[in-house]
């Protein structure tokens, strides 16, 4: 399927615009030892964090969800700032989509309040109508309330004109759950689900889809 131009486009935020999985493996691996399992090693935590906390940390922790969920925070609270950093092209994509006046945003599963702060720390929030994390909706990515509270933000509703961005098959499946289109970002590494919620198009990396936001 052909990708027309969008009215808003939606970005997910680890390893789709920013690269701070040093910090989330640092922070899981504290978790993991706290509560006397084996750690991650960085590779599947790469693969393996997709949902939001609070819809994984039950499964992997059980009734002590919420003590690993004060370890968590504790560890990446101390590190994230300081790591945070923009993925190759990021910057320059996100200022050709506004200099073409496309509304921006954020949908992220990772806690609203990191997500700002990172924002704010690398000087893009004044690039999103809204920058919507981890409990700020009802439910969190791949449901669709955190892409309708983004876009409310702009008085835009969900729909084919609006792009999800992301680098994984949990941004696919969110943008499917909307109506929106799914941009997928990078290899995509969890291939059985991309098949079942394939992307309507694919980008190396933010420079490449930068260079098709050039040929506007």
């Amino acid at each position: 399927m052909s990708l027309e131009r969008p009215k808003a486009v939606l970005f997910d935020w680890d390893n789709t615009l920013v690269d701070c999985w040093g910090v989330i493996h640092r922070a899981l691996a504290d978790t993991f030892i706290a509560m006397g399992q084996r750690p991650w090693t960085f590779e599947e935590a790469k693969i393996r964090v997709r949902r939001s906390l609070r819809d994984s940390f039950p499964e992997l922790f059980g009734e002590r969800w919420t003590e690993a969920r004060e370890v968590f925070y504790s560890s990446y609270h101390a590190n994230h700032l300081t790591h945070v950093a923009p993925l190759p092209g990021a910057a320059e994509l996100l200022d050709g989509l506004r200099e073409h006046g496309v509304t921006l945003g954020v949908v992220s599963n990772k806690d609203g309040k990191y997500l700002r702060a990172e924002a704010d720390h690398l000087g893009w929030r004044k690039h999103f109508a809204a920058v919507v994390g981890a409990t700020d909706a009802a439910a969190d990515k791949p449901a669709a309330a955190p892409v309708v509270m983004a876009l409310a933000a702009a008085n835009m509703e969900p729909g084919p004109a609006i792009w999800f961005v992301g680098d994984a098959a949990i941004d696919m499946e969110c943008a499917y759950n909307t109506g929106c289109r799914a941009v997928l970002i990078g290899p995509g590494v969890d291939v059985d689900a991309l098949r079942q919620f394939p992307p309507h198009a694919r980008f190396d990396d933010c420079t490449a889809l930068r260079h098709l936001v050039h040929r506007w």
